[in-house]
């Protein structure tokens, strides 16, 4: 036999198969975490939308009467006042964001019954 037809076989080299399985499975592994806080904070929300005036307890005494509003030239936070028994109290407000403040007239002779 003469040396070029002689075949000599090497091992072919093999990737690992467990490298993309792994990075598959850590992102399912995240995206299962993620989908589990979400659920858990949205479920932790959802009892304060079915339940409303859960935020402190209420007497028996209801003041239903109207408020007068004052409504401001945009940009300015808008004034509701009300009588609450012999107090005037005073509420401003700025559409839906999440600040305001509370002002009592102690004993405001408008308030008198």
């Amino acid at each position: 036999m003469s040396a070029a037809h002689t075949t000599t076989t090497e091992p072919t080299a093999t990737k690992p198969v467990s490298a993309p399985r792994s990075r598959q499975t850590r992102r399912i592994a995240i995206g299962a975490v993620i989908a589990a806080v979400l659920t858990l904070t949205l479920a932790a929300c959802g009892e304060k939308f079915s339940e409303p005036f859960k935020d402190a307890p209420r007497s028996n005494k209801e003041n239903g009467a109207s408020m007068d509003l004052i409504r401001m030239a945009d940009g300015f936070s808008n004034v509701g006042n009300k009588c609450d028994g012999p107090n005037m109290v005073y509420v401003l407000y700025h559409g839906d964001k999440a600040y305001g403040s509370l002002s009592v007239v102690k004993d405001d002779p408008r308030c008198t019954k």
